[in-house]
């Protein structure tokens, strides 16, 4: 029977299946943050039941942490609450953790891929909807809620309906300044945001087989937001040597293993998809959303369109915006670039790359936030910092910052931001903030100029 890649790694951990109903599933890694651990922590401890493989748990704190001034005491009270406990957990448990200040803290799913502890062919769960970023190596990675993540303290497994599967083709070329975010949004324009409800979805085509990890990592982070269970690429060259040599990858003869695993991850000639949809790459240019699903998403260059419904006004009154509108030359007051989206080296050259030589806008207040210490210290050494701080913007430290409202770095109400992160929900960034998704280089653009320019006049 021809396989899918989802199909393999899925088979290769069904612990027991019930006849009809679901499967049970071992999971490989659990990743756990300060936020969605201490319920289940709690109810473990209520029950008297150990953590039963705390070396296959690896925690960071970066939701709620703050992006200035760490090495002081965090001065919200919910969030040092939140760490501290994190804190005591994980030492009561024997559970690694990457906390505030340690070399390797960073936003869960930045620092696990760059320490290795990410892996083709694995199975990994987090309490956080964008565990889908992990895809990129060929892994089955999915958010679980809190009752689930103390199945997998108190079993290693989970109790799972099987998703059905969905495959994305983009082949051609891309277009310069088309950056995988954009491919990413053009393709949950195109397909909207429940096409993947009930799926895993694959990518694949030459688009994907030519992009970069932190590209890869990008896309598959964004699965969440076309509603899929979670996104996968199948792993090759560039996977294995992103892996190869990293804190906790496989060396020697366990790699040479490992590798010859690995190398059979990618979907059977001939395996059929529940549902497939293919793309052409030239169709693609660099994208924004103009409303408050990451599905409300247009060419820079486009107008905004008109739908007659009530979801869609509502949308557009938040934001401000009206039928027929471009958004060329919206005055823009804050940019943000960061996020487990668009916070790894990759996005910080692509946005120095822009803003060399250039001076950042009166107007525009932006907060530009590695990934990870690790990424903080890429950018050093590579002196992307000086060009940031010549042109007047300065780095703050790791952290999830505006992605979410969970921490100091919000959009004031009513407030236009060019975000890299992936949610324009209401709210999302602040109470009335109002949230343009974007690539890097789209928001380096716009922290330049002060507002929306079209991106394309300046590469062609």
């Amino acid at each position: 029977m021809k396989k899918t890649l989802f199909d393999k790694v899925w088979d290769a951990h069904v612990v027991k299946e019930i006849k009809d109903g679901p499967q049970i599933l071992y999971i490989d890694k659990h990743l756990i943050h300060e936020v969605t651990s201490p319920q289940a922590f709690g109810e473990l401890e209520q029950r008297g039941i150990p953590i039963f493989r705390p070396d296959q748990i690896v925690a960071t704190a970066d939701h709620n942490t703050p992006t200035v001034d760490q090495h002081l005491p965090v001065k919200d009270d919910l969030s040092r609450n939140q760490l501290a406990e994190l804190t005591k957990n994980c030492e009561k448990n024997n559970i690694t953790l990457y906390g505030l200040g340690h070399k390797y803290n960073g936003i869960v799913h930045v620092m696990a891929p760059e320490l290795g502890i990410t892996q083709p062919g694995m199975t990994m769960v987090c309490g956080d909807s964008h565990t889908s970023t992990h895809g990129a190596f060929g892994t089955i990675a999915f958010g679980i809620g809190t009752s689930q993540v103390a199945q997998v303290f108190a079993s290693q497994c989970l109790l799972l309906q099987k998703p059905k599967s969905l495959r994305v083709n983009v082949n051609g070329k891309l277009k310069p300044g088309v950056l995988p975010k954009d491919v990413i949004l053009y393709i949950i324009a195109k397909l909207g945001t429940n096409a993947g409800t009930g799926y895993f979805c694959e990518y694949a085509g030459n688009v994907f087989e030519e992009m970069s990890m932190e590209g890869r990592m990008t896309v598959c982070n964004m699965s969440i937001e076309m509603g899929a269970r979670g996104g996968m690429i199948a792993p090759d060259e560039t996977t294995f040597e992103y892996v190869k040599g990293r804190e906790f990858a496989p060396k020697g003869d366990d790699l040479e293993n490992k590798l010859a695993y690995w190398k059979t991850l990618s979907t059977d000639k001939g395996a059929v998809f529940d549902k497939e949809y293919h793309f052409d790459a030239a169709d693609i240019d660099p994208m924004i959303t103009y409303g408050t699903n990451p599905g409300m998403g247009i060419k820079i260059t486009e107008l905004i369109p008109s739908e007659n419904n009530a979801s869609f006004e509502k949308s557009l009154a938040y934001m401000n915006f009206e039928k027929g509108q471009s958004l060329i030359d919206q005055k823009v007051n804050y940019v943000f670039i960061g996020s487990c989206t668009n916070s790894r080296i990759e996005d910080f050259r692509v946005a120095a790359s822009f803003i060399k030589g250039k001076k950042k806008a009166d107007n525009v207040t932006a907060w530009f936030v590695p990934g990870s210490r690790q990424v903080a210290q890429q950018i050093v050494e590579e002196g992307l910092n000086e060009v940031f701080e010549n042109a007047g913007f300065r780095l703050r430290q790791p952290g999830c910052s505006a992605c979410l409202a969970m921490n100091d770095d919000k959009i004031p109400e009513g407030e236009y931001c060019v975000s890299t992160s992936n949610r324009n929900f209401e709210g999302r960034q602040g109470q009335g903030a109002r949230t343009i998704l974007a690539s890097p280089l789209v928001a380096a653009a716009t922290a330049i100029e002060g507002k929306i320019i079209d991106i394309t006049k300046q590469l062609n």
